[in-house]
């Protein structure tokens, strides 16, 4: 009786309150379909296919953003803009080829974002926890490695004499941004201190020596991680009273000095901070090297403005220096902290992170051109974060559902999680929801299982893309046919056999003689 009174409350309170569910225009069976006429007008256009070749690559990777994150991101990003936010565009709304990727790892149906970057970066699928080797290698054995490395689309772009580029939110040296330039059986070996002695012993080398000597001319190299960089106990430049943040390096080394000293006659800047990141010359800028943090960035929502970069303003600064490079480049760009704040049950951190970048992909947009630069957004994995609960149009996406539970008769918030840290019990049963505030930045949504940190999804991922063959990107693939497609529209790394010999023509597809035998037979029957 109870549920059924709060529930019919409810529901009056929301008709009562003066406020239109929807936009009066959306009575009008024209409204919907003129839009649907303008919508087939766009995909008409879209069959008039983008045959150029590449100049330039972009690879935006929200981690952990599945398809519900997406559409989350989506309706928050309208919010924000004073919509209801479910009509709403994300810039990768706007990208004119969808699919999906099928993102397991060879030795897991539900994968980590380490054997996935291998796939998205190397083109080859391989074992959880593992970047830059085959499914070949055991983790954490190190004398699995020699033999098993495979190289990643960066270094194809690189060797093709293309400018190459790494921004992360993480740091530098963690799971995503790693499988473009390391070769390692453990993604958890940011530098010698985290390594076991016998696989030091046997010749194994920590994700941060290998940033720098694998391949030693990334161009720009953007995102956090100092403490990986310096000698053990040295101070961090930004927070020196703080012990968990000083460098860790057992060798001695200060790979940041090293590189510094390696590029200040090539127009090498290292910066450390938003001030020096912005003062830049992107014109007069060969190489970059730009550590914000010694671990993570900050979540967005928390973010420094005045000393800590956004991702929006490092994709500007990174894509500035890249271009001047005549020849193009492959530019890698991770929302890595999406994936963190799902981890700790946190949507709104997560929520914030997505709608960061996906206005650098907006960013991008308006610094590069379609004819020439191939750019999709994609996913590694997804997590077990939903939203529901019959909500109404508008309704903010960190808000109640317009119900209580038949069951324990409280309120629930419309996001949840399926397993993970928001999971709590008060007096034997759920939480009532209601005494809390949900809205706050850090508010651990409520899970079905209590678990310290939350897990990742198995689901499929979107895939968007739009430029330059684009439309090879299309049905459901697997993860690793990503780079190829990349690969194959700039005309580097294998299959180069249908690449005109300079400029940036449009490409011959291997199968336009095969196009052309079925379009003779059609006309002599």
């Amino acid at each position: 009786m109870l549920s059924a009174l709060l529930i019919i409350c409810s529901c009056l309170s929301v008709r009562s309150s003066g406020k239109p569910m929807f936009p009066e225009n959306e009575k009008s069976p024209a409204f919907w379909n003129n839009g649907a006429q303008k919508t087939l007008k766009e995909a008409l256009s879209t069959q008039e296919l983008n045959k150029n070749k590449a100049k330039n690559l972009i690879l935006f990777l929200g981690d952990g953003m599945g398809v519900p994150t997406v559409t989350a991101a989506r309706i928050l990003k309208g919010q924000l803009n004073g919509q209801s936010g479910e009509e709403y565009q994300l810039e990768m709304d706007k990208f004119p080829f969808v699919s999906l990727s099928k993102t397991y790892n060879t030795d897991a149906q539900v994968p980590d974002s380490a054997g996935t970057a291998t796939a998205y970066l190397c083109g080859v699928k391989a074992n959880e926890g593992t970047v830059g080797v085959s499914a070949a290698a055991v983790r954490s054995q190190c004398n699995t490695t020699k033999g098993n490395e495979v190289t990643s689309i960066l270094k194809w772009a690189k060797d093709a004499g293309k400018s190459v580029g790494i921004v992360t939110t993480t740091r530098i040296n963690h799971a995503t941004p790693s499988a473009a330039y390391a070769h390692s059986v453990d993604r958890d070996w940011y530098s010698d201190n985290e390594m076991p002695s016998e696989a030091l012993q046997a010749g194994c080398k920590d994700i941060a020596r290998q940033l720098f000597e694998n391949i030693p001319n990334i161009d720009v190299i953007m995102g956090g991680g100092r403490k990986y960089m310096f000698p053990k106990n040295m101070s961090d430049v930004d927070y020196p009273g703080v012990a968990k943040y000083n460098g860790v390096r057992n060798d001695g080394r200060n790979l940041v000095q090293e590189w510094i000293d390696r590029m200040k006659d090539q127009g090498g800047h290292y910066v450390w901070n938003k001030q020096q990141l912005l003062s830049l010359n992107p014109k007069k800028t060969s190489y970059l090297l730009g550590l914000f943090g010694p671990v993570d960035l900050p979540y967005d929502l928390e973010r420094n403005a005045d000393s800590d970069p956004s991702l929006t303003q490092m994709v500007e600064v990174a894509i500035k220096v890249l271009q001047n490079n005549p020849k193009g480049f492959y530019l890698l760009v991770e929302g890595g902290r999406i994936d963190h704040g799902h981890h700790e049950g946190k949507a709104k951190q997560a929520l914030y992170e997505a709608v960061e970048m996906d206005r650098a992909i907006g960013r991008a947009d308006l610094l590069t051109s379609a004819q020439d630069t191939l750019t999709v957004v994609t996913a590694d994995h997804s997590h077990v974060f939903t939203f529901g609960g019959y909500t109404r149009r508008g309704n903010t996406i960190f808000g109640l559902a317009p119900m209580v539970s038949d069951v324990d008769h409280k309120p629930f918030t419309s996001i949840l999680y399926g397993n993970g840290p928001g999971y709590k019990l008060v007096g034997g049963a759920r939480e009532n929801v209601s005494t809390v505030d949900f809205a706050e930045n850090n508010y651990k949504a409520q899970s079905a299982v209590p678990l310290t940190s939350e897990t990742h999804g198995g689901e499929d991922v979107a895939v968007f893309a739009k430029g330059p063959l684009a439309h090879l990107l299309h049905g459901v693939h697997e993860q690793n046919f990503i780079p190829h497609v990349m690969a194959y529209a700039a005309c580097i790394g294998q299959n180069r056999g249908h690449c005109p010999s300079g400029g940036t023509a449009a490409l011959r597809p291997v199968f336009s003689s095969m196009a052309a035998v079925l379009t003779v037979t059609l006309l002599l029957c």
